[in-house]
């Protein structure tokens, strides 16, 4: 695990600095983040990665699956892989939280650890929740995270397999039956492959249309509806995700724009910013 980077944020409301401490695993899909923020707000965006927060203080407020919530101080949050959300304080001091993202192999690979069998993926339906014990767990997870190199990996692993198990016991629920399929998810999949295929490149909406089988307006409806963006956002998403794998794996932030799709180094600063409250400099200096 790294050492901590301290990075400023966008300034508060009351004009105080907001800031960022962030880290990253070596060779693990684990990061943690611990930030205080009073005036930026979070573009809608996803991960893909469990994310599992706790508001330290303050209260935050953000659209997730279709409704608002707000996180209050010791509330605990919870987002599946691909969901997309926003956010922004909900006090006028702002909120503080810490934050752990994990790889959804991760996860399995403790599931089928602690049940001797192959796991199915957890899914979280209550975005956030009052639990004293969830919280705590996490909490000491974070901590273990945050160490820095020093952090004793074992004391990690356990913290891991705590805060996971006790999310999965007391919070989550393994997928049913598929349900039978909304209109225009045929046409949904479809477009999603294309921009998953070329997500460096400007696709057309009309492009996009036709290998959807539909009109533009159908498909930007459906689009929405079914993965919370529209096609633009969605695209913009895998370029952050490219953008942050090039960053883990030591290019500039001016490489990682070229590369992804971004118009030049500001443009893909400026998104970075928007989606994860930090710069792609302090998400690369969080590593060692």
């Amino acid at each position: 695990m790294t050492a901590p980077h301290r990075t400023p944020a966008p300034p508060g409301r009351d004009g105080t600095a907001d800031w960022v401490r962030y880290w990253r695993a070596d060779g693990r899909p684990m990061e943690a983040m611990r930030a205080h923020f009073t005036g930026h707000v979070f573009h809608r965006h996803s991960h893909d990665a469990y994310s599992f927060a706790v508001t330290e203080s303050g209260a935050q407020r953000f659209v997730c699956r279709g409704a608002r919530h707000v996180s209050g101080a010791g509330m605990v949050m919870a987002f599946n892989p691909d969901d997309p959300h926003d956010g922004e304080a909900a006090a006028e001091d702002g909120f503080t939280y810490r934050i752990v993202h994990l790889g959804p192999d991760l996860v399995r690979s403790v599931l089928t650890d602690a049940l001797g069998r192959t796991a199915p993926m957890p899914l979280f339906p209550h975005p956030v929740r009052e639990d004293p014990l969830l919280r705590q767990a996490l909490l000491r997870l974070h901590a273990a995270l945050a160490g820095g190199a020093a952090a004793d990996a074992l004391v990690q692993d356990e913290r891991l397999t705590e805060a996971v198990l006790a999310m999965v016991r007391r919070g989550a629920r393994t997928p049913g039956p598929a349900a039978a399929p909304r209109a225009g998810s045929a046409a949904v999949r479809r477009a999603r492959a294309l921009l998953e295929e070329q997500w460096a490149q400007e696709v057309p909406a009309e492009r996009l249309a036709e290998a959807a089988g539909c009109s533009r307006y159908a498909l930007y409806r459906a689009f929405r509806t079914e993965l919370g963006f529209p096609p633009s956002d969605f695209q913009r998403q895998l370029r952050l995700r490219a953008a942050r794998r090039m960053l883990r794996q030591g290019a500039s932030a001016a490489e990682a724009a070229a590369v992804c799709g971004f118009a030049d180094q500001a443009h893909l600063h400026r998104w970075f910013v928007r989606c994860y409250g930090m710069t792609p400099g302090a998400y690369a200096r969080g590593r060692l």
